[in-house]
């Protein structure tokens, strides 16, 4: 099967990119990673989700606004503890304007009537995944975050979201500023069990 080590390829490189060149990404590219995404599973095959593109500037920072107020709220304080000082510089650079500086941002939403709400994440976030991978697969950078989320309300107001469509997501892409190394992981025997939990793989 030639295309499972493609596959295996793109999982490997994939991390978070917060800092982007200038450079607009053309619609067919962006429409490329959304079918993408599109194809994720979802409860009872709802499809619940809705991705609001956002090219406009004006939007974009304001968007960018809502993530500082809420890194500065607590987001920051929560993650100095948890991350390294390097990843935290990164993510605080990221959270300070260069996220929101990414030449499209898409809003990953629910439409709420369409699914159970238990079962919003299960149906959202896979569908996320596959954006974040096709992404790297097409040569863009992207990440994924909810701190703007934080502030669902003025979100919602500011792209005209319908009360029963909620945004749960933001996720800037663009072509990396800089080349990206590869993600650094634990191995898969640290974190995997044979029938039983701490019963060695």
């Amino acid at each position: 099967m030639p295309a499972l080590p493609e596959f295996f390829e793109v999982v490997r490189r994939q991390r978070a990119c917060r800092t982007f060149r200038p450079d607009g990404v053309a619609d067919d590219l962006v429409e490329q990673v959304l079918e993408a995404a599109t194809f994720a599973p979802s409860a009872e095959n709802r499809q619940p989700w809705e991705f609001v593109v956002v090219r406009d500037a004006g939007v974009r920072a304001r968007i960018g606004e809502l993530t500082r107020q809420a890194w500065r709220g607590g987001g920051r304080a929560y993650a100095e503890s948890r991350l390294s000082p390097q990843l935290l510089a990164d993510v605080d650079r990221g959270a300070e304007g260069e996220v929101s500086a990414a030449p499209v941002l898409v809003v990953v939403c629910v439409d709420a009537r369409r699914t159970h709400e238990t079962t919003i994440p299960a149906s959202i976030f896979p569908a996320v995944q596959n954006l974040l991978l096709a992404a790297n697969a097409v040569g863009l950078g992207a990440a994924l975050t909810t701190l703007p989320t934080a502030f669902a309300l003025e979100l919602g107001e500011l792209l005209s979201l319908p009360e029963h469509v909620r945004p749960l997501a933001v996720v800037p892409i663009g072509y990396p500023a800089h080349a990206l190394g590869p993600p650094r992981r634990e191995p898969v025997s640290d974190h995997a069990h044979r029938d039983r939990y701490g019963s060695r793989w």
